[in-house]
């Protein structure tokens, strides 16, 4: 019997506060890491950064947004400079290094304080916590193998 594959992606969430409004405020600054940051990661850029910068009501509601199309998902950016604020979205359906994404963010933007959050990604896995524990560490044991072999 054929073990049956779990198609699962991660997904970086990162907030933040950087020391420095005028990186997170340039949109070239923001385009260049969108541009460069796929490969930094081992990651597959299949599109150019998109890049936009929005002008709201007041400056705190302004900001610039971004996204990067790589071959494994997307890597978003959206900060708010007013604000000293910075999100950072990477989803990838490749296994990467999140200690090793988040220094390059830290280092990027700036950043003095920021919270990050790392989501398993997939319809596969059980809903209850429990139930998918177990599954959970087998694939990463099959991957840390893989890994170990390359």
């Amino acid at each position: 019997m054929e073990k049956e594959t779990l198609e699962v992606g991660m997904h970086l969430v990162l907030d933040g506060r950087s020391s420095d409004p005028e990186i997170i405020g340039d949109v070239d600054r923001i385009r260049k890491f969108l541009d460069e940051f796929p490969k930094y990661m081992g990651m597959t850029k299949v599109t150019p950064p998109y890049v936009f910068r929005y002008q709201g009501a007041t400056p705190e509601e302004s900001g610039i947004s971004g996204i990067v199309i790589i071959a494994e998902s997307h890597i978003s950016v959206h900060t708010f400079p007013a604000r000293r604020y910075v999100s950072v979205d990477i989803f990838s359906c490749k296994p990467f290094d999140v200690d090793e994404a988040v220094q390059g963010l830290v280092e990027y933007f700036r950043l003095v304080e920021f919270r990050r959050q790392v989501f398993d990604r997939g319809v596969e896995y059980p809903r209850d916590l429990f139930s998918s524990i177990p599954l959970v560490l087998e694939e990463r044991l099959e991957m840390l193998g893989k890994m170990a072999h390359t």
